[in-house]
């Protein structure tokens, strides 16, 4: 299978182009450079070479040029001067095949998945949780567990939060302790989200992880491209929703072991966003995902500014590397261009340290896996000084009417445009409501009347009533025997007024009150 053209080596041309070989596409790897040296350039050309050798590729458009691998690009002096240095010579101008996304719904497919899905852990991160806010999420998706209530969307979690509260007492008792305080901080919590629109990420129809793992009937792996220009500015519900993906991708997707190229390729831009407060279990299960999800065929390329925005031990899985341009004008970017340097496998000929804060646009250091002796061992190949090869869609944002084109002919809008809004916690708990509220207004039934009771008026009112209320404790909360008395000397001296009707009471008087003694 043919390599994937990286760029052309300066520093020792004799070895030739820099290459990235398919069957070491899960190895994962790291894009790195400050603002403006060409990142996002390499990262689309990495996308387009994996997607004509038939790899899915799904990657975040963080500024909106990304979206220029969907449209064929434009040639110019400049261009054709690359194209002759790095030595190409089968380059056309052609887009790859593509889907956009959103989690928005407006520059691209909606991206949904459930409440459920999502779980505690991530859900808390995204809702910025304390340790106790957290703990009580945890009882509210195990009480949903517990009584069958599906939690597809806010919606469903604000009405089991609402049932938590009601129920405080004994959800305390039965599963640990919920406060007050702790409910109120995590519904104001998800208000905000809803002002921030991240309720659209939440419901159905979910994504489907087979959709982003599309080829066409020609090959070619399909490019997702997620619109994230807005999401970027809430860091944490994107950078949990990559990290949801990822699990996703992790959990569903079965062992394959080391195939000729990867099944999918995952792109993580901004990658800083991934780690920056992120508590030591969440870090602790990305490190996990990072070392096995290789074996699933999955590769996860990181894009960030300084090769230490990763932790060491995930920097240690990426064996793929491009290295762009570092200024090292403070103690921050001298200790990056450290790192940077001592990661790399050396070559005698560069001095790394010193080639970082050198490299023009378009250029990177690169360190890609090979096998220069066979055997399948994939060591890292010395460093090289590399001219970045062009990619040959456009390197630039596309118009609104090329993106309403591209999504008019994608395979997956009638699947996912119209969101779906079946019975789920919120609607059956308000059924619930209803119901106990009808029940509460109706008029409560009234037993037969007893024997001389025939005194009792329209209203219920009267002897009749009086004696029932003592002898089927309807009024528990009184005196029984004082609102005996006062009801059955109301409705004797108005009604009766004669000796028969006092004998009566006193003898039936007499017989509770005999009793009670």
């Amino acid at each position: 299978m043919d390599p994937i053209l990286v760029g052309k080596a300066v520093t020792t041309p004799a070895s030739g182009n820099v290459v990235l070989l398919p069957k070491y596409g899960n190895r994962h790897g790291l894009v790195a450079g400050a603002t403006g040296t060409g990142k996002t350039v390499s990262l689309m050309t990495i996308a387009e070479g994996f997607s004509r050798i038939g790899v899915p590729v799904f990657i975040a458009d963080v500024k909106g040029d990304v979206a220029g691998l969907a449209v064929p690009g434009t040639t110019n002096e400049k261009l054709q001067a690359r194209i002759a240095q790095v030595g190409i010579a089968d380059y056309r101008n052609e887009g790859v095949p593509a889907i956009f996304w959103d989690l928005h719904g407006k520059l691209g497919h909606p991206v949904r998945t459930t409440v459920s899905e999502m779980g505690p852990l991530l859900l808390a991160r995204i809702l910025e949780l304390n340790d106790t806010q957290s703990g009580v999420l945890d009882i509210v998706f195990k009480l949903a567990d517990d009584r069958g209530l599906l939690l597809l969307d806010l919606a469903d979690l604000r009405a089991l939060l609402g049932l938590v509260a009601d129920e405080r007492k004994d959800v305390s008792t039965q599963y640990g302790l919920v406060s007050a305080q702790s409910v109120a901080a995590i519904q104001r919590s998800l208000l905000r989200l809803e002002q921030d629109d991240g309720a659209h990420f939440f419901g159905e129809p979910a994504l489907e992880l087979a959709d982003l793992m599309r080829t066409t009937t020609d090959g070619r792996g399909v490019v997702g491209i997620l619109a994230a220009d807005r999401l970027v500015l809430k860091p944490r519900l994107y950078s949990t929703f990559l990290l949801w993906l990822l699990s996703e991708l992790f959990e569903q997707l079965p062992e394959v072991g080391d195939l000729e190229k990867p099944k999918l390729v995952f792109v993580f831009d901004e990658a800083h966003l991934l780690f920056d407060d992120a508590p030591a279990a969440l870090r602790q299960r990305i490190e996990q995902v990072v070392r096995l999800i290789r074996s699933k065929g999955v590769g996860v390329y990181f894009c960030s500014q300084f090769p230490d925005d990763v932790p060491d031990d995930i920097l240690g899985q990426l064996g793929n590397r491009v290295q762009h341009a570092l200024r090292a004008f403070t103690p921050r970017d001298q200790k990056a261009v450290k790192t940077a340097a001592e990661t790399f496998a050396p070559n005698p000929p560069l001095d790394v340290a010193a080639a970082i804060g050198q490299l023009g646009v378009g250029e990177a250091l690169c360190s890609m896996l090979a096998d220069p002796a066979g055997g399948g061992r994939g060591v890292p190949a010395p460093v090289e000084r590399t001219l970045v090869a062009p990619p040959r869609c456009r390197m630039g944002a596309i118009t609104d009417a090329e993106r309403a084109q591209v999504r008019a002919g994608s395979p997956v809008g009638a699947k996912y445009d119209n969101a779906i809004d079946r019975e789920s916690a919120a609607e059956l708990l308000a059924r619930k409501a209803t119901q106990a509220a009808a029940r509460n207004d109706a008029p409560p039934a009234q037993p037969d009347a007893l024997p001389g009771g025939a005194g009792g008026n329209a209203t219920g009112g009267g002897f009749g009533q009086a004696v029932r209320d003592v002898l089927f404790g309807t009024r528990r909360r009184q005196g029984m025997v004082e609102t005996m008395a006062k009801q059955a000397a109301r409705t004797v001296g108005s009604k009766v007024g004669n000796q028969v009707g006092r004998q009566i009471l006193r003898g039936v008087l007499g017989g509770i009150l005999g009793g009670r003694r």
